[in-house]
């Protein structure tokens, strides 16, 4: 069957180049600097309006930072989620964990229950988990369908010893997918050193705002990443490269 490709899409115009590049499905966020938080209705409803074939999963996470909520965050998770469960999407991405790092099983089983038929993956929260062979069996229990890591190192080339290990540990009774730092260089290493059939990347490269008149001393946040005339969004193009196991960057 090949390499499935989700792309991290942080926009419903990415969602439309994931799916024109041959993506299977996205991980639509917004605050990707943040490490994604939930995106609004509007979007979700517009990448739906704009694409016909590719899954979205939407993340569900109220803020960036740590992953132990507080019970009005709790609420909101589970608003977002019915939201999510309305809108028709195929999939919701959360993770929750106790204050001593372990995976917030009680959090958890709500928050699964919430999400009824859709396909559920625990984020990178796992990566921070205090004992992730422990947390992978936890989230079998609670019908987790992946979890998306980075086998708890800066990225995941970094961590394919856990990840390949958390993949024969699994046995296939739950999909572990890379990511964080896949690129085009890298992900067929990734996959043959750990076994991994799913992956997860961006795919983005920068674009020029089409702004004519351009005032450049004046940042949107309290200190901008990024001109607040590039734009990143996910490139069709290099989505290709990932679905077709090619390289040709420019």
């Amino acid at each position: 069957m090949g390499r499935i490709i989700e792309i991290c899409a942080n926009s419903a115009q990415s969602v439309v180049e994931a799916e024109a590049g041959g993506a299977r499905r996205v991980e639509l966020c917004a605050a990707i600097p943040e490490g994604g938080t939930t995106p609004c209705y509007g979007e979700i409803r517009t990448a739906q309006a704009l694409t016909s074939s590719i899954d979205i999963h939407v993340i569900v996470r109220p803020r960036g930072g740590d992953f132990l909520y507080t019970r009005a965050e709790v609420q909101s998770m589970l608003y977002d989620i019915d939201m999510a469960r309305q809108l028709g999407v195929q999939g919701v991405v959360f993770g929750c964990l106790t204050e001593k790092g372990d995976v917030d099983t009680a959090l958890m089983k709500r928050l699964v229950e919430a999400a009824g038929p859709l396909s559920v993956t625990c984020h990178r929260a796992f990566d921070v988990c205090r004992n992730p062979l422990e947390a992978l069996e936890q989230l079998i229990d609670l019908g987790c369908d992946r979890i998306l890591t980075s086998g708890q190192q800066a990225d995941a080339v970094q961590g394919i010893p856990l990840i390949a290990r958390l993949i024969r540990q699994a046995a296939g009774r739950i999909i572990i997918m890379p990511g964080c730092g896949v690129r085009e260089n890298n992900i067929a290493r990734i996959e043959k050193e750990t076994g991994a059939a799913e992956f997860h990347t961006s795919a983005r490269s920068v674009l020029q705002s089409r702004m004519v008149y351009r005032n450049e001393h004046v940042p949107m946040g309290a200190a901008a990443v990024t001109s607040e005339f590039e734009i990143l969004q996910t490139d069709r193009r290099r989505v290709a490269e990932y679905v077709q196991g090619t390289s040709h960057m420019d």
